[in-house]
């Protein structure tokens, strides 16, 4: 079902999807969002995460096409060329070597179709001696040095719950994509992308942290750009970075903490220089209210704050409502691509997450005109 003033850029794009888990699949759903035409090719088994991970594999594989085919065997194999000649892009998340030895490889699919944009996404990326290494998200933060700085003053590295590896790798892949379609174009000859989850992650830690020897393991802190907890035990996040903003906190408190207001706390080095002390009275100071006396006292302030939630209470604000980017359809919520187009057009999901091979026979019956 097509939604009213869907923003579709993709459509007509066409996209074999041999990924599984997370960032294979997150960088299709954003082609799909957008209007291409995703089949996800399936084992007979399935994507582990049909099994372990529902929700995820629910939420990035809306808008998505089914199809079970046994690569292991010659009925399977028989496809290989069908698929290739009818696919703009083909994704996969093998490890490296597996997808030449099981036959859907960039040399061969190229071959077939001299048009094809191939995206190889692993975790360590196709050559050096890592290639052949197993892991997962928190392994590749840790080897890209994300995990070596704590998150808040005076903490410990501390892992996300947000898997942010798979997700950056994701967003990374969907836009080389983009552009080697671009390319493909212009040049009328195959791509091939070689992306890795952990060079996804390095370059975000080089981007933040830089490659020095000897980084301040503290230098992307500020005291006040934390998250404290309140009286009533909840948790509440302040983004006291620039001058003007911990300017304008020194003024809501300024009965509470006037020492705050000292000149030698104005500007941003020295809070950084004195942050064992700041941080001290930040975090006694914000165990003296509750977390909604807070809300209305920084309310209109123009403090950056926000309470931490859920993201079921998150999805409920009068914000994310009013900008509408949660979308319903039968009788699930998904947060489709997150823009708006000329005011009233956007990404739509225009149906679930497919059922295991729900789309085989039928897809695969229109790829005779392709061999």
């Amino acid at each position: 079902m097509k939604a009213p003033n869907a923003w579709r850029p993709l459509a007509g794009v066409k996209v074999a999807d041999f990924s599984v888990l997370l960032p294979g699949p997150l960088t299709t759903v954003v082609l799909a969002d957008l209007g291409a035409d995703v089949v996800k090719i399936e084992p007979p088994g399935g994507d582990a995460a049909r099994a372990i991970l529902p929700e995820l594999f629910e939420s990035v594989n809306r808008n998505k096409r089914s199809v079970v085919l046994d690569l292991k065997s010659e009925a399977g194999r028989s496809e290989v060329e069908g698929i290739a000649r009818w696919a703009d892009v083909v994704i996969e998340t093998f490890r490296p070597g597996v997808a030449d030895r099981i036959g859907i490889g960039f040399d061969a699919l190229s071959a077939i179709n001299p048009r094809l944009v191939y995206c190889s996404l692993s975790g360590y990326g196709q050559d050096g001696p890592w290639r052949d290494k197993p892991g997962h998200d928190l392994n590749y933060l840790a080897a890209a040095g994300a995990l070596a700085f704590p998150g808040s003053w005076g903490g410990k590295p501390a892992r996300s719950s947000v898997p942010i590896a798979d997700i950056v790798a994701g967003g990374l892949a969907a836009s080389a994509i983009l552009a080697a379609l671009r390319e493909c174009e212009q040049k009328n000859q195959p791509v091939h992308l070689d992306l890795s989850l952990f060079e996804s992650a390095f370059f975000c830690t080089a981007m933040r942290h830089g490659l020095d020897d000897d980084t301040d393991p503290s230098a992307h802190l500020f005291p006040g750009n934390d998250v404290y907890e309140t009286a009533d035990g909840g948790m509440l996040s302040l983004g006291l970075v620039e001058d003007q903003f911990w300017a304008a906190f020194c003024r809501v408190v300024a009965v509470d903490a006037p020492d705050l207001a000292d000149a030698r706390f104005a500007a941003a080095a020295d809070r950084h220089r004195q942050g064992d002390e700041l941080t001290t009275i930040l975090r006694k100071l914000m165990l003296s209210h509750s977390v909604d006396e807070w809300c209305t006292r920084l309310q209109g302030s123009d403090v950056p704050f926000e309470v931490c939630v859920t993201p079921a209470q998150a999805a409920r604000s009068d914000h994310v409502q009013s900008r509408g980017r949660v979308a319903e359809y039968s009788g699930r919520r998904y947060v489709p691509f997150p823009v708006t187009v000329d005011g009233d057009k956007r990404p739509a999901v225009e149906h679930c997450a497919p059922a295991l091979g729900s789309d085989t026979q039928r897809f695969l019956e229109s790829l005779q005109s392709f061999k």
